[in-house]
């Protein structure tokens, strides 16, 4: 009697390397495209906390005004640090630590144009055109807040 032998496969299962480098190449392709989405609404959100920070020293100014009958001259206002009134007409604080551009390097401006005028300019990220009258921060300024 002849014995017959089982000739056993090996068989294991997985995924080739073409089929491993498929894959990859397209989550790269989605995480790019994704990066690329989620910079325009960074640039947006920017925009809007700069536009928030220009109505609160809007406030802070209009409460200036009030206890002083004047708007603050230029230099007292400095975005990154307290705005305090002058001994003059009180030291209220009438905002601790002024916020200053979510971007390092690019500023804020306040230029007191006449004593019940002024204007607080920014530079948006997606706007265009410069505004006049915005003082150091000059052509790029392209958002300009005045007072009511």
């Amino acid at each position: 009697m002849i014995k017959r032998l089982k000739v056993l496969k090996n068989t294991t299962s997985g995924f080739t390397l073409v089929e491993l480098l498929t894959v990859m190449a397209i989550i790269a392709i989605l995480a790019a495209a994704s990066l690329f989405g989620l910079n325009g609404a960074r640039e947006s959100a920017r925009d809007t906390k700069r536009k928030s920070d220009l109505e609160a020293v809007r406030s802070a100014l209009e409460l200036y005004k009030a206890d002083c009958g004047v708007y603050p001259p230029n230099g007292i206002l400095v975005f990154g640090s307290n705005f305090i009134g002058p001994g003059s007409c009180g030291t209220n604080t009438y905002m601790s630590n002024v916020p200053q551009d979510p971007i390092s390097g690019r500023q804020y401006s306040y230029n007191r144009t006449a004593v019940s005028t002024y204007n607080l300019c920014a530079s948006l990220e997606g706007g265009s055109g410069a505004v006049a009258g915005c003082g150091p921060c000059g052509s790029t300024c392209n958002y300009k807040v005045t007072n009511p």
